[in-house]
């Protein structure tokens, strides 16, 4: 019997590296084309490419869905039938998605004990959390000592995100911002900072003009909640701007150590809502 299966959403933006080496499942988010078709958000890398050429020259935006409780319920049934014991749910913030509610209301249906939590995240933060349980799992916690930990670390904002958009009008177009004042991000090279705040919300902190200036922009937001030279793990993230994701990355060393970094793609989803031209990382602080 394998004992604990840790199941993201696809919002995660996980790269197959870490699923693979961490046995984690991926459930697909949807998205949804004003023509009526509708495409899984799945981590295949040729097709998240191929999706933001799409996205980029498309004169209306898709939306997306979450998984249904009938989704979340036959996932659980197969990991069941595959011999896993128990369940570890880790889903975006609710601020942004309904998916929790769907994974929550599924446990309910299945006799294998699922634990679902909010990350009050999104993108690469959440695979973080995920890595954890599973360290935390080699030191011989229980799933439910794990649970109460990941809830601990999600309270004390253990995780952080941090990015910025080339393309303000896709958050817009997306409902995840409103058009507030100050930040409009129409205007020629325009970035605008985005963070996803402790109670799970993404919100604009600050615009920059050029990328430069945006990359200086991110490490200017992080030193302000997380304290120079602290010992921090990060992953980048981009939606097709990984040279600018490098060069934070860089950034991000003169002001840290870094135990270690890794690189993923976002998924449709997540570009989606934010856009191609995207970057930026999610950092975890280390005792």
């Amino acid at each position: 019997m394998k004992r604990l299966k840790i199941v993201l959403d696809s919002t995660s933006d996980v790269s197959k590296e870490w699923i693979n080496k961490y046995d984690l499942s991926v459930i697909p988010l949807h998205v949804n084309w004003p023509d009526g078709t509708q495409e899984d958000d799945t981590r295949d890398i040729e097709q998240i490419r191929d999706f933001y050429s799409r996205v980029s020259k498309a004169s209306a935006l898709p939306k997306s869905s979450q998984p249904s409780v009938g989704e979340f319920v036959q996932l659980y049934q197969s990991l069941q039938k595959e011999g896993y014991e128990e369940i570890l749910v880790i889903c975006i913030s609710t601020k942004l998605s309904g998916t929790y509610d769907s994974a929550l209301a599924a446990s309910k249906e299945v006799t294998i004990p699922v634990y679902v939590v909010d990350s009050k995240l999104a993108s690469a933060a959440m695979p973080l959390p995920a890595r954890r349980a599973r360290e935390l799992e080699a030191k011989g916690l229980t799933t439910q000592q794990i649970y109460e930990t990941l809830l601990k670390d999600v309270e004390q904002t253990r995780y952080k995100a941090i990015f910025y958009v080339s393309n303000f009008d896709f958050l817009v177009k997306g409902g995840r911002v409103s058009r507030m004042q100050g930040f409009f991000g129409s205007l020629l090279n325009i970035h605008v900072g985005l963070w996803i705040d402790p109670e799970g919300k993404l919100v604009p902190f600050e615009k920059a003009r050029g990328t430069k200036r945006a990359q200086e922009m991110l490490i200017k937001k992080i030193l302000s909640l997380v304290p120079k030279g602290s010992k921090v793990r990060v992953i980048m993230v981009d939606a097709d701007a990984r040279e600018s994701t490098k060069i934070i990355l860089e950034m991000l060393r003169q002001q840290y150590n870094i135990l270690d970094a890794s690189f993923t793609e976002m998924g449709k989803v997540i570009t989606t809502h934010v856009g191609p031209g995207t970057a930026g990382f999610s950092l975890e602080v280390v005792e």
